[in-house]
């Protein structure tokens, strides 16, 4: 009687990048402990030795990475580097407030994600895009998951989701609504591109169930 042998799957994994105070990447890491992104999280990469993320990761058990970006070309050297040792099924770009070169784009092609707070491409390639929807006076923002290609914001988009701007809506309050929703939408492409749920078709993208 021949004994069969048991094939252990390994869980795919990200990285996830961030400068900020980290809130959609500990919402990522959650979704991933609790099994509805089928993949670990186990390093954050930061820019900011600052960053409220590096404390989130610390709580949240992911080992986190400082690489001083004042030079970029170095800096992305030593991310390349890290990621080669790491070999990450995908790349998360969560308030990661650096521009990544093409090269580094071309290397991890269609495996990089960044998510925006307006419905692209309006109000693209700005770190104060919520500012200048309430400015502007527009009547429906929101935010958009994309892949990131060698453009600024301009990836093909995998999941876009709207809010109404009332009239009494300050930035504040439109930046509390949109972060509402990414916190439901970036889990959730993340999920479909692990799943191999996404197909690319040039710039447009058909998400699976």
């Amino acid at each position: 009687m021949t004994k069969r042998k048991s094939v252990v799957m390994s869980r795919k994994k990200i990285v996830v990048f961030a400068s900020g105070s980290g809130s959609n990447f500990e919402e990522i890491v959650k979704k991933s402990k609790s099994n509805y992104i089928e993949a670990d999280v186990p390093f954050l990469i930061s820019d900011k030795a600052s960053a409220g993320a590096i404390k989130r990761a610390i709580r949240l058990g992911v080992v986190p990475i400082v690489i001083n970006w004042k030079n970029r070309e170095e800096a992305e050297e030593k991310a390349l580097k890290i990621l080669k040792i790491i070999k990450p099924d995908l790349i998360v770009l969560a308030g990661f407030m650096r521009i990544l070169s093409p090269r580094f784009v071309s290397e991890w092609k269609y495996k990089i994600l960044n998510i925006h707070p307006s419905l692209l491409p309006a109000f693209q390639g700005t770190t104060k895009a919520i500012e200048l929807a309430e400015k502007y006076g527009v009547k429906i923002t929101g935010c958009t998951v994309h892949f990131v290609d060698e453009s600024v914001d301009g990836g093909p988009i995998i999941i876009q989701e709207a809010i109404h701007i009332n009239d009494d809506d300050t930035p504040e309050k439109i930046a509390e609504k949109i972060h509402e929703i990414e916190h439901k939408i970036y889990p959730l492409a993340i999920k479909k591109v692990i799943e191999g749920k996404v197909k690319i078709e040039g710039r447009k993208i058909k998400v699976y169930e």
